[in-house]
């Protein structure tokens, strides 16, 4: 029976919880806050409201926090007063005979010690709130639909950037060698958008055209690698600006890279904060670079941020319409040609996901990121097609400046469309938003509206024999020539390699086997601006011609690569298995391979380095215990890696002696 009440009375205040909407509603809330130590901080907050209907008690999100010194007032009131309060493992509730109309503010002190949300990492903080998350770091309203004005003050070592949401207001000189960053954000969010980031940055600044100011934070060591990794964003930013045809919301917009991110980038509002393995160089930048996740984040600025969801039902309101611009921002970069491809490329993604019988609406909450992302993009590329380019823009005009600061629904966006295009889209919305299938003919339509699509699916060995032969040395795309070199009966002939990067790129995977009269040619490779192009070189000509093979590590000794030394830690396995080249360096270069799986090291690189180390068998009590401390990490792909790895090692006799050992 005892039990059975429990169960009733934690039903009731859930259900109590759930309704707060309804309400009360968070205006601003400022926070002062220093950390105390790794892992843990300590806060000073005061949070102001507006209470909607008379209730005996409002809440604020707050995960394993302890509170003190609360104090409440009425806003026309001169003193304060001790607010009853109670902690609850997910909250803290104030107890006060609260009434309609009435407006107030709480101040109170609290520490937190975040088991997520808020992570160090080495010398640097970061957080990531999307979702509801905030809370496990900062009291805060975890409801999308509760938009709050947050202005952050943090106090830190002196030596270190602190980056928060806003405007920088204030930066104050502290005793022993402290400073304390105070930022304005001077408009409401939602708690899943606040940011902070705390590290050694260096930061190279532009103004856009309409005069925000825009700055991008780097490491002193990557100051090489700025012009790279920030390509095109000025642009970018101007050009969405244009397009939109709404000003960017916010009065500043700032991006910084972090350590071992969860994600490719987040787009708190005036502050992006994105994986630092997309800090590039000039080479890196051709294989694989930030522009894309760039745009992306920008574009979430106005969609998103500025116009929220209200629930995840509509989160292609988000997620569709940033792919979308995005994509538009790298048309604008990369030409139009770049712009249907990637489109084909969404949809080919799309129709393997339809196959595998794992396509959803777009309007179902726990649809994939692929729809949410590809698919709503394609849903506004059709949309635009059908109403014209005008109409298209009108309504997007209207749907932001009407909602701005506000949450929405679909409803909410298709009727701006009609009401600019005078079209009634219900059969649009069936087809494109309710319809579980894929719109697959009206796909291949609009994508054969490109020259450069339809030459593209023209090109073919099956249809085309004869041709076949002579595709690579003709003037078609270069993707249509990648497409003719997938094919497994195409053999590759030298005049092929007279092609561009990405064509070249595609023959050094390609031709695994490298015939003797082509070995001049191939050895070219190894000088082609690509990592990848570098890495599949390298390693086909060590595995053709051995006699070569000190030649080639010693012409590829100072590649590095990408963030996870791809070329070199294949350079260093390589090494290891090549017995006449610097035979005295064999354990000096074990230790540097084996080294590279350290926990101070990115997730990436270390990743990289452990699939090495199991290539060579090569683990030992240094990696092995560098393993299991990643099955701990916070980043979820990394942590997934690890204890699959581990669980294969624990079948071999030695590991597992060893792996038993360090767990016990």
């Amino acid at each position: 029976m005892r039990l059975f009440l429990m169960t009733c009375l934690a039903l009731i205040t859930v259900q109590a919880f759930a309704q707060q909407t309804e309400v009360v509603d968070f205006q601003s809330l400022k926070a002062d806050l220093e950390f105390l130590n790794l892992g843990a901080l300590s806060g000073d907050v005061s949070v102001k409201f507006a209470v909607l209907k008379d209730s005996d008690s409002v809440y604020l999100d707050a995960v394993g926090m302890t509170f003190n010194r609360l104090k409440i007032k009425n806003l026309d009131a001169a003193a304060y007063q001790d607010l009853k309060y109670k902690v609850y493992p997910d909250k803290v509730v104030f107890y006060r005979n609260f009434k309609q109309q009435g407006e107030y503010e709480v101040q109170f002190s609290y520490t937190a010690k975040p088991t997520q949300a808020l992570y160090w990492i080495g010398d640097q903080v970061w957080t990531q709130g999307q979702g509801k998350y905030t809370s496990h770091w900062l009291p805060s309203s975890d409801d999308v639909n509760d938009k709050i004005e947050f202005d952050l003050s943090i106090i830190h070592d002196e030596g270190y950037t602190v980056l928060a949401n806003g405007l920088l207001v204030k930066k104050e000189i502290l005793p022993e060698g402290r400073l304390k960053w105070s930022y304005d954000m001077e408009a409401p969010m939602s708690s899943y958008l606040v940011a902070l980031v705390i590290g050694e940055y260096e930061v190279k600044s532009e103004i856009s055209n309409r005069g925000i100011p825009l700055e991008y934070y780097y490491y002193q060591d990557d100051s090489a690698k700025v012009d790279a990794t920030y390509r095109y964003s000025k642009q970018m930013f101007d050009f969405l600006e244009s397009e939109i045809g709404v000003d960017f919301p916010w009065k500043t917009y700032r991006q910084a890279p972090v350590k071992d991110f969860l994600y490719s980038g987040m787009e708190n509002t005036t502050l992006t904060i994105f994986s630092d393995a997309l800090v590039v160089d000039d080479i890196a930048f051709n294989d694989r670079n930030y522009v894309n996740v760039n745009a992306h984040e920008l574009a979430h600025q106005w969609f998103g941020n500025l116009v929220t969801a209200k629930s995840s039902t509509h989160h292609w309101l988000q997620e569709g319409f940033a792919t979308y611009y995005a994509l538009l921002a790298e048309r604008e970069v990369f030409g139009e040609d770049y712009y249907y491809w990637r489109l084909h490329e969404y949809a080919q993604q799309l129709l393997a996901q339809e196959n595998a019988g794992n396509n959803t609406s777009l309007l179902d909450p726990k649809s994939s990121s692929l729809t949410f992302y590809q698919k709503g993009a394609w849903t506004l590329h059709v949309l635009r097609e059908q109403v014209g380019d005008e109409a298209f823009r009108t309504a997007v005009r209207n749907y932001l400046e009407e909602h701005s600061f506000q949450n929405v629904e679909t409803s909410d966006f298709i009727s701006e469309v009609e009401k600019a295009s005078g079209q009634e889209l219900s059969d649009f919305v069936k087809t494109w938003l309710e319809d579980v299938a894929l719109p697959q003919d009206a796909m291949v339509k609009s994508l054969k509206a490109s020259a450069f699509i339809r030459e593209y699916m023209e090109v073919s060995c099956e249809r085309h024999p004869d041709l076949c032969n002579d595709y690579l040395v003709s003037d078609i795309s270069d993707q249509a020539k990648i497409k003719i070199l997938s094919h497994e009966s195409y053999v590759v002939k030298l005049e092929d390699f007279n092609n561009s990067m990405e064509v070249r790129q595609a023959i050094a995977q390609k031709l695994t086997t490298v015939p003797l009269d082509f070995k001049q040619r191939y050895e070219s490779l190894l000088q082609d601006a690509s990592y990848l192009t570098k890495e599949a070189a390298l390693y086909n000509l060590w595995v053709n011609f051995s006699q070569d093979r000190a030649r080639y590590l010693q012409q590829t000794k100072s590649i590095v690569g990408f963030s996870d030394y791809n070329v070199k830690l294949l350079w260093l396995a390589l090494h290891l298995n090549t017995v006449e080249y610097q035979p005295d360096q064999k354990e000096a270069i074990f230790d540097e391979l084996n080294g590279y799986t350290d926990p101070e090291f990115g997730f990436e690189l270390r990743m990289n380095a452990f699939h090495y180390v199991k290539l060579i068998n090569g683990f030992d009590e240094r990696s092995l215990g560098n393993l299991i401390q990643a099955t701990k990490h916070h980043n979820w792909r990394f942590k997934n890696f690890a204890i699959q790895l581990l669980e294969e090692l624990r079948s071999v006799e030695a590991y597992a002696h060893i792996i038993d050992k360090l767990t016990n």
